[in-house]
């Protein structure tokens, strides 16, 4: 089998050791037996996303959002597309915040997004910043493929925004990821954090967020195998013992209230 994954803008958005996702995939993918191959998606490139299995956006500062979002919606059509097509995606922070309907900055410019989340950001003045800790709403969804007993309930991160995204209370549309144990989540006001959208999940979660949650990871490789291969798929169980002692820890960080 193999996995075409799109990286996008990784040039503009990548300030959060995102890169660390897209090696995540690739490496539980090679484990195995999947070939992956990876595809950077920048600037005045068109986006033909029939081309690929799966999609990753990470996090950028301001300016660099300003600009990818001025081309982003050159490509909005063909992503709105993709996910109506249940092609599995991956969001964090800025590029969540830009498939929202849009961004306003400190300096109250509007940066537009391409609305795939029911969901708009507002900046703030507070840093919304350390270990997060959220309860998955839907955890029979995202299971990973382990040889381990633990439940696999919850997610872990490091978050680092001072934007505030706020979902509509009454989209059918878009639901939130899960309920903020510790944190601060969407906006640190209302206890949500993410959003997920038929397979397009956005979140605020760094570290990066994949390879301390095995159980995210394996479903997005599940979700773009079965999409692709058009049947049941069943994943090779993977020795994820250092996976989830970096989870627990993470855990412990968090409740502790230390950021390292």
């Amino acid at each position: 089998m193999e996995l075409i994954i799109g990286h996008l803008y990784p040039d503009l958005l990548n300030i959060y050791s995102d890169m660390g996702n897209i090696i995540c995939l690739s490496q539980r993918c090679h484990w195995r037996g999947i070939k992956v191959t990876i595809k950077a998606i920048s600037l005045k490139q068109k986006l033909e996303w029939q081309k690929y299995d799966l999609l990753f956006g990470g996090g950028g500062q301001d300016r660099q959002q300003l600009i990818v979002s001025q081309d982003l919606q050159t490509k909005a059509l063909a992503l709105r597309e993709a996910a109506q097509s249940n092609l599995p995606m991956l969001t964090t922070c800025g590029s969540y915040q830009l498939f929202g309907h849009y961004f306003k900055t400190a300096k109250g410019i509007k940066i537009p997004g391409i609305s795939i989340f029911d969901a708009y950001t507002i900046a703030s003045q507070q840093r919304q910043i350390g270990n997060i800790v959220i309860k998955l709403n839907n955890p029979q969804k995202f299971q990973s493929f382990s040889n381990n007993s633990l439940k696999q309930t919850t997610l872990v991160g490091f978050e680092n925004h001072s934007g505030k995204t706020y979902l509509s209370k009454t989209s059918r549309k878009t639901q939130t990821l899960g309920q903020v144990i510790k944190g601060f989540g969407n906006n640190g006001e209302d206890g949500t954090e993410g959003a997920i959208y038929k397979n397009v999940v956005g979140t605020y979660l760094h570290g990066p967020v994949l390879p301390k949650n095995p159980h995210l990871a394996d479903w997005l490789i599940k979700t773009a195998l079965e999409r692709k291969y058009q049947r049941s798929i069943k994943l090779q169980a993977l020795d994820d013992q250092l996976e989830w002692q970096a989870h627990q820890a993470a855990i412990k960080l968090a409740k502790k209230g230390k950021i390292w």
